[in-house]
């Protein structure tokens, strides 16, 4: 495989995070401001989405 051929053939984007099920939730200016601090507070600062399943991970028992 030359390589142009190995440029073109990685998939770009974020490496996804696994087969699940998409899930939209609308948020007040209020709770996406308390993520946005809850995010910021962790050593890793995750970004929003990460942020979430953390939270709900700690939630609830999976």
């Amino acid at each position: 495989m030359t390589e142009q051929e190995t440029l073109l053939a990685r998939k770009r984007g974020p490496k996804p995070t696994g087969k699940g099920v998409q899930v939209v939730v609308r948020l007040q200016p209020a709770q996406l401001a308390a993520l946005d601090l809850w995010a910021a507070a962790q050593a890793d600062s995750p970004s929003r989405p990460e942020a979430v399943r953390r939270i709900i991970g700690k939630a609830l028992v999976v």
